[in-house]
């Protein structure tokens, strides 16, 4: 009933030549194709800010190709673009401008997400940070310590949980 999410990983040239290995979660909603997908970027290779601005990017490429299907021509879009996406993000943030965007689709309603922590060397610092973080995001949550399994249950807006 929320539609179909999935992953895919791919590589792409990034601004010094090197394979950058891209991790694209796609959500599509129901009304995919009629409403643009929701994307998340990760790479080990790129920092957030750098993921945050492809994110945009593809974003605003999907804009282009509203009303049709456009994954595969998203990835092939990031693969050929991927250079450009990240040296503007490193223009930008020399410059001093944000690269969040901030009109993407919402969804409104309540989130759920349970994170499995593999370890906490001090265990006082990660829970006042955790604690912080959740107060600060407006999120309301659970640290909750199995045995040897540590897991995170938070609750609230899509943004602040992601």
């Amino acid at each position: 009933t929320e539609g179909i999410s999935f992953r895919i990983q791919t590589s792409a040239k990034g601004p010094l030549g090197a394979d950058i290995l891209l991790k694209l979660l796609f959500h599509l909603p129901i009304g995919y194709p009629s409403s643009l997908p929701n994307i998340s970027v990760s790479s080990e290779q790129l920092t957030r800010t750098q993921c945050a601005a492809v994110k945009g990017r593809l974003l605003e490429e999907a804009e282009r190709h509203f009303s049709q299907p456009m994954v595969h021509e998203l990835i092939l879009w990031i693969q050929q673009n991927l250079k450009h996406a990240v040296e503007r993000a490193e223009a930008s943030v020399c410059s001093g401008e944000s690269t969040l965007s901030t009109d993407g689709p919402e969804e409104d309603g309540v989130w759920i997400a349970l994170l499995h922590l593999d370890h906490m060397r001090a265990k006082g610092k990660y829970v006042k940070t955790i604690e912080k973080w959740c107060a600060d995001l407006k999120l309301t949550g659970r640290l909750m310590f199995m045995g040897k399994m540590i897991l995170i249950l938070l609750q609230g807006d899509r943004r602040s949980i992601k």
